[in-house]
Formats: structure tokens, C-alpha cells, sequence
């Protein structure tokens, strides 16, 4: 058997040839931190749901599920980010944009403007 056909995911591996192990290790560090930054955002979440702050407590669960959405979401883009990515090193085309960082930016931002807002 063929050893593409063992790999999965296949419509990452299914494709093209072999790409530097450089790269592919490089996309897989990438990969980690995007996990990296879900799992923090998910205790960040999970945090703001146990510690009482001086805001009011349907604010606070708010962003706390929020921020647990918001950590499920990274974890699934970044799966799907790091395979489009290795599918295009494999096939030699250019890499894909990632978006959604400048989305995570905006609600990170947002909910930390909340919270100082809410602190003063």
C-alpha cells in the first residue's frame, strides 16, 4: 500500500509531493501555538467564570463564554489552518491567508477594553 494512503488527514496528504521538512515542522509550530493560545483562552474563559470581579455577574459570564467560543474556534481553526497550509506546500501553490487572526485580535481587544471599562 501506497504510504500517502496510510496519512490522514487525506485531503492534506492525499496531495502533491513531499514538502521540506523545515517547512512542515515550521507549520507544525505553528500549529502548536495557535493550540497554545486556545488553551489559554479557554482558562482565561473558565478563570472569569469562577473568580467574582466587580462587574456585573451577566457581563462577566458573557465574556466568559465568549471566551470559551472564542478558544473552541481557534483550536479549529488552526487544525484547518495548518492543513490548508501543509496541502499548499505540497502542491507548490502560494500559501493561504489567515484571517482570523485579525479577528482574534478584535475580540481580545474588545473584551479587555470591557473589562478596564468596567474595572474604573
Amino acid at each position: 500500500m501506497d504510504e500517502r494512503a496510510k496519512r490522514r488527514p487525506q485531503w492534506v496528504y492525499g496531495q502533491g509531493e513531499e514538502p521540506d521538512y523545515s517547512s512542515s515542522l515550521a507549520n507544525e509550530r505553528t500549529f502548536l501555538a495557535w493550540v497554545r493560545t486556545a488553551l489559554a483562552l479557554l482558562a482565561a474563559g473558565v478563570a472569569l467564570d469562577v473568580v467574582k470581579l466587580s462587574i456585573p455577574a451577566g457581563v462577566q459570564d458573557a465574556i466568559a463564554l465568549v471566551l470559551v467560543g472564542l478558544a473552541l474556534l481557534t483550536a479549529l481553526v488552526s487544525w484547518l489552518q495548518w492543513g490548508l497550509v501543509e496541502r499548499s506546500m505540497r502542491r507548490g501553490e502560494p500559501l493561504p491567508a489567515i484571517g482570523f487572526g485579525v479577528l482574534l485580535v478584535l475580540l481580545v481587544a474588545g473584551i479587555g477594553a470591557i473589562l478596564i471599562v468596567s474595572w474604573l
